[in-house]
């Protein structure tokens, strides 16, 4: 028995009385200030002077951000596993991944009884335990079709649907003591919470063993399972010097042995106690993790997941996992890992990367970066997954996900200058930005990701007002492609600077964003359903308004095609950028003329109201097939031909946005994005086996379109570069291109050759 390598967790295990529920909450709290990863509390359903564990639990997630959250130990036999998986996983989801679930066989058997349970004994309590285990996980999975079916003597489950999926792979942690249970723990729990004080140390070491012994037996690696413990006699003012009944230092002394001798990793105080919480947070968890940090830097544990033989044996033959670096090892997931169905799609598209990474900061960034192109393997870059061009995810190669970076900071309110780390939404950015009266326009979806959008163009609901989302970048920060970390402006590196605005995914990974935000407080919203049964003359009076209408007016339009019989409908966004409703309704009314309105509404509302991101899974799940072009006017030709198309029945949706305006008082040559006279943009989508068909249909629109945005197409024909970047444009990222990334290392964003030398 020995260190098994894990991260260090600390925590505190509460009592939930029910005479003083503030105070509980506030020790909770409090687990979070002092720095701590995770707080606990008994659950004994039977005594009248606890509050209920579960409602408890549910309390304090809503009531922290951080801190991980679960019972010590639930008592099984009064919490139905069925109903508890669905709990579990919504509590999951509600608190964004901090569940954990703590589970025990059932103890204080008079009460459980007296509540309506049945008595079991040991044998069948752990035989219970063993048929919700495989109970619990079942309705996780959502990767088998069908209901599950389990034939249990305990949890009989003749047909239950699956679902729902929790936000992250939860923990099953076992309170065990008894031979039967620690070798159901080996089997198949992901960890171990007894109390120390129940176990001498000589039955540590038992328990221990008997749980390795039982993993190896069931074809797991015993550093899988994380060893918890329950410390309730302790002190840190304390003269007596008894074990952990004293100084830092001395708990310091004492807890090193137990994580490297005896493998305990994750310790949790049983004391409902301001003082030792916030000193176990604040001196005692950072002096561990230094002590353990430098033993360790010395010795052999390895401090990386965990994987079995059977997940060793997913690993694609084309990578060198070894070769990965120590910074990344928690960082990583292999296709063996179970996160890594959360992690290999975009949301528009498949993908089965060998290895997806997922740095926290920049200097992992660089890792990623130097790993990858030492393994001569695509190499794709994500922000949020969104992914509509398809160049989020690779079959094969690596990605790097940047979701984990995350940071929405404003940096000077008076200049209204703020930094976004590319991982974060845009739902999220508007929602950090409205207390201070600044927005960002950015798409019309609040659930993509920063870097993407904010490197190509930003056409979002605020843009004839406000311009493109590049329009604001002032600043930023890339790792290129030989492992550079550079801070980009117009005085230092103003050429990739020119660059990054537009075709950034072309020259490296950029790790955060400055922009200068803009005052926004409250936008008029209102959204028209129209039949667009005339689909031309509909376009034709939408565009032509559209360009009438102020710059505090921009307006999507969405067209989907008739379905059982009913005609095709367009679905009309406008945003008025501002809180004069007056104005807003004098801009919006004649809209109402476009054609036959079936629906309309209208409001005024805080901007991050309109751009909410829902969280959506990525599963591949949108049309993969898409097709982009920029219009200058919705001329009557072009407005014919896209009735044809939507009335074709081969185009699921087709989409109009608004640009002009501001967008078009930018110089072509000031960003990499050139299109600066055009006062659309257009898109088609449809499902793979109707790909043909759309491309002879955009054939014919396609002399009548000037140029393209970028993330909304999936054709990689390199003819559709000059589209993207007609000349001088192209050449002149040619040029950049071959002096920071001259081996086409970043070669999946629409991919530039680099100059060569008789260019």
């Amino acid at each position: 028995m020995s260190d098994y390598g894990h991260e260090l967790r600390f925590g505190s295990f509460l009592t939930p009385s029910v005479h003083d529920p503030d105070q509980v909450v506030a020790l909770a709290e409090l687990t979070e200030t002092a720095g701590l990863d995770l707080v606990t509390f008994q659950d004994h359903p039977y005594n009248a002077e606890f509050l209920d564990t579960w409602t408890l639990l549910s309390w304090v997630a809503a009531r922290t951000e951080r801190l991980r959250i679960s019972g010590n130990v639930l008592s099984l036999p009064l919490r139905p596993p069925a109903v508890l998986a669905r709990a579990a996983a919504s509590l999951d989801r509600l608190s964004h991944g901090r569940f954990e679930l703590g589970l025990g066989a059932g103890a204080f058997w008079d009460g459980i009884e007296g509540m309506g349970a049945r008595r079991l004994t040991a044998g069948q309590g752990v035989a219970a335990l063993r048929e919700a285990i495989d109970l619990l996980r079942g309705v996780w999975d959502d990767t088998v079709d069908g209901p599950l079916r389990l034939d249990g003597e305990y949890y009989p489950v003749p047909g239950m649907q699956r679902g729902p999926k929790p936000a992250h792979d939860i923990d099953i942690w076992l309170g065990a003591y008894q031979p039967k249970m620690l070798a159901l723990t080996g089997q198949k729990a992901n960890g171990w919470l007894p109390t120390l004080e129940y176990l001498r140390s000589p039955d540590r070491v038992t328990a221990n063993r008997l749980i390795d012994e039982a993993a190896v037996a069931a074809g797991r690696e015993p550093r899988e399972i994380r060893r918890l413990l329950n410390l309730f006699k302790v002190d840190v003012s304390s003269r007596s010097r008894g074990f952990l009944q004293g100084p830092v230092e001395q708990w310091v002394d004492q807890l090193l042995p137990l994580v490297l001798e005896e493998g305990f990793s994750t310790f949790l105080i049983g004391r409902d106690d301001p003082r030792l919480i916030q000193t176990l947070g604040q001196e005692i968890a950072p002096a561990l993790r230094e002590a353990v940090a430098k033993e360790r830097a010395g010795g052999e544990a390895g401090t990386g997941p965990v994987r079995t033989t059977v997940a060793l044996a997913a690993r694609h033959p084309g990578l060198d996992y070894d070769a990965l670096p120590a910074s990344l090892a928690t960082r990583s997931v292999e296709p063996g890992d179970p996160e890594y169905e959360r992690v290999r799609h975009t949301y528009s598209w498949h993908g089965s990367p060998a290895l997806v990474i997922r740095p926290q900061n920049a200097a992992e960034v660089v890792d990623a970066v130097s790993y990858a192109r030492s393994q001569k393997v695509p190499l794709s870059v994500r922000s949020g997954g969104h992914g509509i061009s398809g160049r989020s995810t690779n079959d094969g190669g690596v990605v790097i996900d940047m979701s984990r970076m995350n940071r929405v900071e404003v940096l000077d309110r008076a200049t209204r200058r703020v930094r976004l780390e590319p991982g974060a939404r845009w739902g999220d950015v508007a929602q950090a930005l409205a207390p201070y009266g600044l927005a960002m326009s950015s798409g019309d979806y609040g659930d993509v990701g920063v870097g993407g959008l904010a490197t190509t163009a930003g056409v979002g609901y605020l843009a004839r007002k406000h311009g493109l989302t590049i329009d604001h970048v002032v600043a930023a920060e890339i790792v290129t492609a030989d492992g550079r970390l550079l801070r980009v402006d117009d005085e230092q590196h103003p050429d990739l600077f020119w660059a990054v605005r537009g075709a950034g995914g072309n020259f490296g990974v950029v790790t955060a964003l400055e922009l200068e935000a803009y005052e926004v407080d409250n936008v008029v919203y209102a959204q028209l359903v129209a039949d667009a049964t005339d689909t031309a003359q509909l376009l034709r009076r939408w565009g032509q308004l559209v360009e009438d209408a102020p710059r505090e007016l921009t307006s999507f339009l969405s067209l989907f095609p008739g379905r059982r019989g009913n005609p095709p409908a367009a679905q009309v966004t406008l945003v008025y950028a501002g809180d004069d409703v007056e104005a807003a309704q004098s801009a919006l009314s004649p809209f109402l003329e476009i054609g036959p309105i079936l629906d309309q509404q209208a409001q005024l509302v805080p901007y991050p109201a309109i751009v909410v991101p829902p969280g959506n899974q990525h599963r591949g799940q949108g049309l993969k097939d898409t097709r982009s072009g920029l219009l200058h006017h919705v001329t009557p030709q072009a407005a014919d031909l896209m009735e044809h198309m939507i009335h074709s029945g081969d185009v699921m949706i087709m989409q109009l946005r608004s640009v002009g305006g501001a967008v078009n008082d930018v110089a072509r040559d000031a960003t990499a994005y050139p299109h600066r006279e055009q006062n659309f943009s257009v898109l088609a989508a449809t499902v793979p086996d109707r790909r043909p068909q759309l491309d002879k249909l955009w054939a014919e629109l396609y002399a009548h379109l000037d140029g393209l945005y970028l993330s909304f197409e999936s054709d990689t024909d390199p003819a559709r570069l000059l589209d993207a970047w007609p000349e001088p444009t192209l050449g002149r990222l040619r040029a950049i291109k071959a002096t920071y990334d001259p081996d086409n290392v970043f070669n999946r964003n629409f991919p530039i050759p680099p100059a060569g030398p008789v260019d």
